[in-house]
């Protein structure tokens, strides 16, 4: 999915995907089995985020599967304000 726009926004330039708490995840999978856009690999002791880019912008259902809370997410008031402010940017061009 790299090199793809959201609302005309590189995709790259948004800083929304989930951040794994290693310490909390018992690398059970249920991400792997739930999240159909390739974001997660089983590690040897935990879910490791490879395609950090492919997680669809807003989506944050793997935190909610997450049986051990390990995964988190930014805040989705301080995603609004980036992509408004992105868009801004992005639109000038």
């Amino acid at each position: 999915m790299a090199g793809r726009d959201y609302m005309g926004i590189p995709r790259e330039e948004i800083p929304w995907f989930p951040t794994i708490d290693a310490d909390l995840c018992s690398n059970c999978g249920s991400c792997l089995d739930f999240c159909t856009n390739g974001v997660f690999v089983q590690g040897d002791t935990s879910v490791q985020v490879v395609n950090p880019y492919n997680c669809v912008v807003g989506c944050d259902a793997c935190a909610r599967d997450c049986p051990t809370e390990a995964i988190s997410f930014p805040d989705k008031r301080e995603l609004i304000q980036q992509l408004r402010q992105l868009r801004e940017v992005y639109s000038n061009r």
